[in-house]
């Protein structure tokens, strides 16, 4: 009886343990670890923004291990230290996302449409086969980062505060494989306008390159997908648009060269067709060439015509 006694207390522990690993294997919020920066950095002026260069004083960093997420931590920005063989630098397992954070005239900093962008990199992740994780709960810890620096929100309408989530995998081991080990994190900084602008109109038109022997995505592909492997066999192709005067590819496919993207965005043409209708037309998602943005879908449905 003694020992059927032990046996029922030790799988009952057991149990208990079993349940609380399950409990903790997600992302949770409520778990966050707070270092704040003892070395504040003096923020650039509005006219010194240049996009991408800038980087507030702390970032949100969670990670992946043994089948669980360990606790989010904010911390001061830094570096990483890593390994030179974790798959994300050798395979490209690695997506990522864009938004931003805007301060309004009473002085209240807003995010537009989050939950899109963390959905979208779910949906990404799950396609690299990067762990998933609970997106209300990193929207949260999001917050808390951007709560924390909220006076690097730049308090003018034409700059914000760029918000860039990172998924990456960390897993030390060259091979093709899905990861065991992942770091999901974000950094954010003060910007611009995104495309340089010379002398004293800030926003302008730029030009666009449109050559169909270059390609972006293609069916069957990622280029539904935020990963990174799809941004860097376009830079040479950025070059040759530069070189020819235009800020931009606007990407063409297909034999009939349908128009699919601009650069890095959703393309759109505001016209008036031949029955005298005003419509927004813009490529359609089913074809899986197109990145679906997140401004795009404050627009009407492509079937909805405008007033």
């Amino acid at each position: 009886m003694l020992l059927a006694k032990r046996s029922r207390q030790v799988k009952c522990v057991y149990q208990i343990l079993a349940t609380q690993k399950a409990t903790m294997s997600g992302l949770q919020s409520n778990m966050v670890q707070i270092e704040k920066s003892k070395s504040p950095k003096t923020k650039p002026k509005l006219d010194d923004l240049v996009f991408g260069k800038h980087f507030s004083d702390h970032m949100l960093v969670c990670d992946y291990e043994d089948g669980a997420w360990k606790a989010p931590l904010i911390l001061p920005f830094q570096d990483f230290k890593i390994s030179p063989g974790i798959t994300s630098l050798h395979y490209a397992i690695q997506c990522f996302e864009g938004m931003k954070a805007y301060k309004t005239v009473e002085k209240d900093v807003r995010l537009f449409r989050p939950m899109l962008n963390v959905q979208r990199m779910q949906r990404t992740a799950e396609k690299l086969t990067l762990p998933s994780f609970d997106g209300e709960e990193f929207l949260k810890l999001l917050k808390m980062l951007i709560a924390i620096d909220s006076d690097w929100v730049p308090d003018s309408r034409d700059a914000s505060l760029y918000i860039r989530p990172t998924f990456i995998s960390i897993d030390p081991v060259i091979g093709v494989r899905p990861p065991s080990a992942a770091r999901l994190f974000v950094i954010t900084g003060p910007v611009g306008p995104y495309y340089e602008q010379k002398g004293t109109e800030l926003f302008k038109a730029v030009k666009l390159m449109a050559d169909p022997k270059y390609v972006r995505a293609w069916e069957g592909g990622i280029g539904a997908y935020k990963a990174g492997g799809n941004y860097a066999p376009t830079l040479s192709i950025q070059r040759i648009a530069a070189e020819r005067g235009c800020q931009q590819v606007l990407w063409l496919y297909g034999e009939d060269e349908q128009m699919t993207e601009a650069g890095t965005m959703n393309f759109f043409v505001y016209w008036i067709n031949n029955s005298g209708e005003k419509e927004l037309i813009t490529a359609p998602l089913d074809s899986g060439l197109i990145l679906p943005g997140v401004t795009r879908q404050k627009y009407p449905r492509p079937q909805q015509k405008m007033g």
